[in-house]
C-alpha cells in the first residue's frame, strides 16, 4: 500500500433493499484532499462515516496506512472530524473546546492556542460559542479536529450552514490550512463549486458508486459520464450525430469522450464552450442576456432548442432580444448520450 494513506476496498452498505454503497473503491494519497461530491443519498456521507467508524460496512475493508481498521471502534481510530453542525460545547470557551480532545489524549494543552492561531482566531480563546459567528465556530471545530494531529481529517458538509461569502472565505482557509499542515483529508459536499475549488481530486458519486475520480479540471472539462457532465456545472443538451470518434453538433465536428455507436445522440456542451457573434443571416435569435459580473450569460433560440452561452462580459457584443447571432463551439471533447 506504498503511497496510499487511506484505502476503501470494495465497500458495500445496504439498508434493507437500498444500496447506499455499492462496491466503492477509493484510495487517498498521503497529504491529499479528496472531495466526494454528489446529490443527497448518493452514499458520500455513508462512506465518510464508515471510514470514521461511526457506521459498519456490510462488506469490504477500510485500510489506513496499510492497516486494516475495518473492525476497529471509532474511539480507537486516529481521525479528526468536522460536521455541518458546529458541535461545540456551549459551556466551554474556544480554547477549552479545542483542549477537550487534547485532554482525552493527555497531550500538551498549549497546542490549543497554536491551533486557534492557525485558523485565524488568535485572541478569541476566551470567547464562548454564543459569542462567535457561524464561521468562527466552524474554525474552532476545525482547530479542535487538527489539534490531535489526526492521521485523517474528515469534513462532512462543514460549510453548508454558512452564508455564501463566509462559505467561500472559510473554504479557502480550509484549503490553506490543510496544505500547510499536510493532513490527509476527505471532504464531503453536495456543492459543485466547493468541491472543484478545494480538492486535489474530486470523486463524483451516484447511487453508491464512483462515476469519476479525477482532478477538478478533468472532472469539469472531460466528464466521464453524462451524469457527471450534468451534475458538475451547466450543460446544453443538443442534438448531434456520431461518426467514428467525433460528433457533429450545430454544424461543428467535435472529438468524442469515450466511444459510442454511430448515429443520432444528445451532446452535452458547456456554456463557456459556446461563442456568440451577431450575424444577420443566421436563424438563431437571442432570447435573454444576463450580466453576472465578469461573465455574461446569453440564451439563444436555435430551432426547437435553447442554447446557453457564457462569455467574458468584456468580450460580449451588443445584443438585445431578437438579435440574429451565429454560434460557434470550441473544439473540446464532448460527452454524448
Amino acid at each position: 500500500m506504498t503511497g496510499v494513506a487511506v484505502h476503501l476496498d470494495g465497500l458495500r452498505r445496504t439498508f434493507g433493499t437500498v444500496h447506499a454503497l455499492d462496491d466503492l473503491d477509493l484510495s487517498i494519497s498521503p497529504g491529499e484532499l479528496i472531495a466526494l461530491l454528489g446529490p443527497s443519498g448518493c452514499g458520500k456521507t455513508t462512506a465518510l462515516r464508515i471510514l470514521a467508524g461511526l457506521e459498519e460496512a456490510t462488506a469490504g475493508r477500510v485500510l489506513v496506512d496499510g492497516k486494516d481498521i475495518t473492525r476497529l471502534p471509532a474511539s480507537k481510530r486516529d481521525m479528526g472530524m468536522v460536521f455541518q453542525a458546529y458541535s461545540l460545547f456551549p459551556h466551554l470557551n474556544a480554547r477549552q473546546n479545542v483542549e477537550f480532545g487534547l485532554r482525552l489524549r493527555r497531550s500538551s494543552l498549549k497546542r490549543a492556542v497554536e491551533m486557534l492561531e492557525l485558523v485565524g482566531l488568535g485572541g478569541f480563546e476566551d470567547r464562548f460559542p454564543n459569542q462567535l459567528s457561524g464561521g468562527q465556530q466552524q474554525r474552532v471545530a476545525l482547530a479542535r479536529a487538527l489539534a490531535i494531529e489526526p492521521q485523517v481529517l474528515l469534513l462532512d458538509e462543514p460549510l453548508s450552514a454558512l452564508d455564501a461569502k463566509v462559505r467561500v472565505q472559510l473554504r479557502d482557509e480550509i484549503r490553506r490550512i490543510q496544505t500547510e499542515v499536510g493532513t490527509t483529508t476527505l471532504f464531503v459536499t453536495h456543492d459543485q463549486e466547493e468541491a472543484l475549488a478545494i480538492a486535489d481530486r474530486v470523486g463524483v458519486m451516484k447511487a453508491g458508486k464512483l462515476e469519476q475520480l479525477a482532478s477538478p479540471a478533468e472532472v469539469y472539462l472531460r466528464p466521464a459520464t453524462p451524469f457527471v457532465a450534468d451534475f458538475v456545472g451547466i450543460s446544453n443538451r443538443l442534438p448531434g450525430t456520431v461518426a467514428g470518434d467525433t460528433v457533429e453538433v450545430l454544424g461543428t465536428r467535435l472529438p468524442l469522450v469515450g466511444t459510442h455507436a454511430d448515429g443520432a445522440v444528445t451532446a452535452l456542451i458547456r456554456p463557456e464552450s459556446v461563442g456568440v457573434a451577431p450575424d444577420p443571416d443566421s436563424a438563431a435569435r437571442v432570447l435573454t442576456t444576463s450580466f453576472l459580473g465578469s461573465l455574461s450569460r446569453v440564451t439563444v433560440s436555435v430551432g426547437d432548442h435553447l442554447v446557453i452561452a457564457q462569455v467574458p462580459s468584456g468580450d460580449l457584443p451588443e445584443l438585445t432580444h431578437g438579435t440574429p447571432v451565429r454560434l460557434t463551439i470550441a473544439p473540446l471533447a464532448v460527452v454524448v448520450e
